[in-house]
């Protein structure tokens, strides 16, 4: 008796070596206690909210900002946190980006579902350089559409925009870029994404429908570089900009992001305005979380201090050095993703296992070979596994 669809099913096996990392984490934990695992599986930020958005919450509470109100609201989101969050994103872009050209969601991920649902048609197809966020599959085909990975040049994870040109087809309605990237900390350069903007404006011509460039964004804080993070309306006028403060303001239970649309689309960047905001409601999102627009309100100017995380990363990179491990710098985010010892990244996740230690293998990036491993963990973790570390990649090597 089939309980589930073929692509649920699908979609379940793809995703089994995320459950293994959890039973294996729940079954470490009872045996060893939770000091002795090392966990670097997940991406959950750990540092908590800036200050300010404790006192905002007792504000709102107390009726000192506005009347205390959580009622129904417009589907695109307060008025007041679209018009803070437009003032904001107009500083980050570069550009003037009206409150109409923004709406609220339910975090980066109900933001690219609810452009999804607004812009593609079954059998479209959405290119995504490889490695990548491995839920960009199900956002994708939740609406009839194709994820097309692409794979991105080997060790530097840099943009292979050749490759990239030759995977489009007439089929081709949007492109994701994630920078800084999920699952590599690359930053793609200015220099990359003009040769790509180049490619999909022709192309679009060609065609003559827009291909999307669509920037995902929730780690755009974490720059630990200084690197120019250039700004996709600034280069190409069919771009749209999603992100969240999950990360930014470690609010990631909140589930608080954004769609920002270009105004360089002209006359039809209102239609599709239109069209986003009614997938807002349409979902079953119904809107973004009320307590949540209304702490960004006052706290949309506030991190989390992004120090701490370079601290990590400057120590988790002495702890893969110690190892022999190969990889590149990430310079941004908050994860590694090292080349697996021996080239097998299986078996390097079963010896970590083995030595209490958790991570996630490249293949579920779509880039076998490789695995992730975060530092939103302290560094006091970060040192203690290091010789867990050492000796998994020992097994390894030899």
């Amino acid at each position: 008796m089939q309980f589930l669809s073929e692509e649920m099913s699908g979609h379940l096996k793809n995703s089994s070596w995320i459950r293994k990392m959890f039973e294996a984490g729940i079954e470490l934990r009872k045996e060893f206690g939770d000091e002795n695992v090392y966990d670097f599986s997940l991406g959950n930020p750990d540092l908590p909210p800036p200050a300010k958005v404790k006192e905002t919450l007792h504000k709102i509470a107390d009726g000192i900002l506005d009347p205390f109100s959580l009622g129904y609201m417009p589907n695109g989101g307060y008025v007041e946190f679209r018009e803070a969050l437009a003032a904001k994103l107009s500083k980050e872009q570069g550009v003037s980006i009206p409150m109409s050209n923004v709406i609220a969601t339910c975090g980066a991920a109900g933001g690219l579902n609810v452009f999804f649902r607004t812009a593609l048609d079954k059998g479209d197809k959405v290119l995504v350089p490889a490695p990548y966020f491995m839920e960009y599959n199900f956002y994708t085909s939740n609406f009839g559409g194709k994820l097309v990975p692409v794979k991105s040049k080997d060790f530097t994870f840099e943009l292979d925009v050749e490759a990239i040109k030759a995977a489009i087809t007439p089929e081709c309605r949007a492109l994701i870029l994630n920078s800084p990237n999920n699952p590599t900390g690359q930053i793609y350069s200015r220099r990359e994404i003009s040769e790509l903007a180049a490619v999909l404006l022709a192309k679009s011509e060609e065609y003559g429908r827009p291909i999307y460039l669509i920037s995902d964004e929730p780690y755009r804080f974490l720059n630990y570089d200084n690197m120019d993070i250039p700004s996709l309306f600034e280069l190409y006028p069919y771009s749209v900009v999603i992100g969240s403060y999950s990360k930014s303001l470690s609010l990631a239970g909140e589930r608080i992001g954004y769609i920002a649309v270009n105004l360089a689309i002209g006359a039809d960047a209102a239609p599709l305005m239109g069209g986003l905001i009614m997938s807002n409601r349409i979902l079953g999102f119904v809107n973004a979380p009320a307590l949540a627009q209304k702490i960004l309100i006052d706290c949309i100017d506030e991190e989390v201090d992004m120090n701490v995380y370079l601290k990590r990363r400057n120590a988790m990179a002495e702890v893969l050095d110690r190892a022999g491990i190969e990889y590149t710098m990430p310079k941004g985010a908050f994860y590694f993703f090292p080349k697996a010892p021996g080239g097998d990244e299986g078996r390097f996740m079963d010896a970590l296992v083995r030595n209490h230690v958790l991570a996630v293998p490249g293949v579920g990036f779509g880039c076998p070979g490789y695995f992730r491993m975060t530092f939103c963990v302290s560094e006091d973790v970060i040192y203690r596994a290091s010789d867990a570390i050492c000796k998994a990649a020992s097994e390894c090597k030899n």
